[in-house]
């Protein structure tokens, strides 16, 4: 089992849900938040100098039997790539073990319903 974490842009949350669910990723879970790049800029808008330097972006994590886990990194590449810079990173680690709390399965069967491979 692989723990995949991406970070993408707010504004492709959508595109990227909608990507995983066609691929058959049916769970995940997502969080805002907000991260400091490289870029340091600032705008004026009104006479008031706003630092853009914290970028708010969606963290998504995934956790995906080994055989999805391409599935599910090229999801995520198709839909939230704009080819600008900011579009974010996918983070890829393994995972040791997993349990489903209500029957106490472990393992692969704990991810998903028996009858799906």
């Amino acid at each position: 089992m692989k723990k995949v974490e991406a970070i993408i842009r707010k504004t492709k949350f959508d595109e990227v849900k909608e990507a995983l669910l066609d691929a058959d990723i049916e769970w995940f879970s997502y969080y805002d938040v907000r991260g400091v790049g490289k870029t340091r800029q600032e705008r004026i808008y009104r006479g008031v100098v706003y630092d853009t330097s914290y970028i708010e972006r969606t963290l998504l994590t995934i956790v995906v039997r080994d055989v999805n886990v391409e599935r599910t990194v090229e999801a995520i590449l198709k839909t939230a790539r704009t080819g600008e810079i900011g579009d974010g990173r996918i983070f890829i680690s393994p995972v040791d073990d997993s349990v489903r709390i209500r029957t106490g399965e472990r393992g692969d069967i704990s991810l998903y319903d028996a009858d799906k491979k």
